[in-house]
C-alpha cells in the first residue's frame, strides 16, 4: 500500500478542495434571494464531489483512524477563507482553538 508523504499530501489537497466547496456554500447562502445562488450551489456540489472521490482513494491507502482527524484542517482553511473573503473576525479563542487542532493533527500525523 502507498502510505506516507504522497497520501498525506493528498489528504491536505482534499482539505483544501472541500474547504473551497464549503466556502462556496457560504457564498450561495449570501446569494440566497439573488441571482447566482444556484450557480454557487452547483459549484459547491461539484467541488465537494471531487473531494469525496479523492477521499475514497485515501481510504484505500491509509487507516481511517489516521486520515479522518486530518480533515480537521478544514477548520483552519475555512476560517482563513472566511477571514479573507468576507472579512469575518477571528477572535483569540478561535485562533487558540485552531492552533490546538493543528497541533493535534501534527501529533496524530507523526504516528503515520
Amino acid at each position: 500500500m502507498l502510505w506516507g508523504t504522497a497520501v498525506t499530501g493528498l489528504v491536505i489537497l482534499i482539505c483544501i478542495i472541500t474547504s473551497v466547496g464549503q466556502l462556496c456554500q457560504k457564498q450561495a447562502a449570501l446569494q440566497l434571494h439573488r441571482r447566482g445562488y444556484l450557480l454557487w450551489m452547483i459549484v459547491s456540489v461539484i467541488i465537494l464531489g471531487i473531494g469525496m472521490l479523492l477521499w475514497l482513494v485515501v481510504l484505500q491507502q491509509m487507516p481511517v483512524s489516521v486520515a479522518y482527524p486530518m480533515l480537521s484542517l478544514n477548520f483552519v482553511f475555512v476560517g482563513l477563507g472566511a477571514r479573507f473573503l468576507w472579512r469575518e473576525r477571528l477572535n483569540g479563542t478561535q485562533i487558540i482553538g485552531t492552533l490546538l487542532i493543528v497541533s493535534g493533527v501534527a501529533v496524530m500525523g507523526s504516528y503515520a
